[in-house]
Formats: structure tokens, sequence, C-alpha cells
């Protein structure tokens, strides 16, 4: 039979590496609070019809949800272009005003300007809600091209030519605006480093579905701003 010491050397070492794992979780924890941008480790999954804004905006809070970051407000870095009557929304007013930090504490702009201008959004930066590095060009597959509809500066597009896959309702017809977020295309150019507005989606099934987005180097990926 174990002795009474051996028993309670036992529970004291239980106990301590109870508190040592409690201790660990904790930065993880915090970490995970404070984030404030992520690229979505997965897409909705029916191309670009993302049940418009609402329906993506829902997509980025359930996935902060999961990954402990649910106390904030998500909102889709999406644009939508002027149709049926209803005026045009830019991807940069719906976002907040920063700054905004990825699960490893590191700042990837500190406002809206800086987000359009010099910012801290690379490969290694761009982290999904996981806290993982997102596929780029030569990883296999590669999963760079994320879904905005927005020019450079954040803005819509002008009504006309589809760039939003129809404000983000259709599956098959039209097109959408993509970034990398890798910072790298093929050949390296401005546009094709561009974090928002690289190249259209385009596509065997008409510009819109899984397939096609898939076809390009993607997967329906967002980029989630914490909006408050």
């Amino acid at each position: 039979m174990p002795t009474l010491a051996k028993i309670f050397s036992r529970m004291c070492f239980g106990l301590g590496a109870a508190s040592l794992a409690v201790l660990a979780a904790q930065p993880a924890q915090a970490q995970a609070a404070d984030t404030s941008f992520f690229v979505t480790s997965v897409g909705i999954g029916n191309g670009a019809n993302l049940g418009g804004l609402a329906g993506a905006d829902n997509h980025c809070q359930t996935l902060a949800q999961a990954a402990g970051s649910g106390s904030k407000t998500w909102h889709a870095y999406l644009s939508t272009q002027e149709a049926d009557g209803k005026p045009a929304v830019n991807a940069r007013d719906r976002i907040g005003k920063g700054p905004w930090q990825n699960s490893k504490g590191v700042v990837i702009a500190k406002g809206v300007a800086e987000l359009h201008g010099n910012n801290n959004l690379t490969k290694q930066t761009g982290l999904t809600e996981k806290g993982e590095v997102n596929n780029g060009i030569g990883d296999n597959p590669n999963r760079h091209d994320v879904l905005t509809g927005s020019q450079p500066d954040g803005t819509a597009f002008a009504a006309g030519e589809d760039r939003t896959c129809k404000n983000w309702t259709s599956s098959t017809q039209g097109s959408a605006m993509l970034g990398h977020a890798d910072r790298t295309g093929i050949p390296p150019s401005p546009t094709a480093n561009s974090w928002n507005a690289a190249h259209p989606s385009r596509g065997p099934d008409g510009g819109c579905s899984q397939t096609d987005l898939i076809s390009t180097g993607g997967a329906g990926l967002l980029y989630c701003f914490a909006a408050n």
C-alpha cells in the first residue's frame, strides 16, 4: 500500500500540474480576447453567395466565438454595389476605427488610413482565427484569394460591372474582386500583390461558384475585423 507521504506527494504533483495548465491557458485566452483581425480558416462553402453582408458578418462572428473572441462585434471586410434602390456600402466604413491585431498580438494597422496604405498585412501576420498561417502561393492548396468586392482604397465599385457576385448573393454568374492575403501574385506587381484588390473572380461556372473560387487559388475566405 502507498504510504501517506507518497499519497500526499502525488496529490501535490497533481495540483501543481493543474495549476501550470491553468497558467499556460491564461495567455492564450488573453490573446484570443485581444484579437481584432483574422482571415477566416474556412469559407461559408457556397461560393460567393454569403447570404449578403449579414451572412458574411455572421460567419465572422461564429468563427470568432469558437476561437474565444466572440465578445466583440465582427464584420467582414466587404463592399456592396448600388442596386435595387439601395446605396453602395464601402468595406472601409464598416470595420471600425482600429487598431487591429492578430491572435499573436501583432498589429496589422493602427487605423483605416494605414490599413489602406502602408499596413503590416503579410502571409505571416494574416493569421486565421485559430492563429494559423493561411496557405498562399507555393502551398498546396493555394488559398490566398480573399473576397473583398472592393477597390484598393476600400470603397465600392460603381454600379454596372459586377464586382460583388450580385452583392454576395450569387454562386453562379458574376464576378467578385479578390485580394491576396499573402501579398503575392504571379507575376508580381503592385496589383497582383494587393491584399484587397488583386483580380476579379472567374471560372467555368460563371465566376461565383465554390469551384470558380478554388480554381484561382481561393476558398471563399474573408477578412474579419472587430468593429468595436
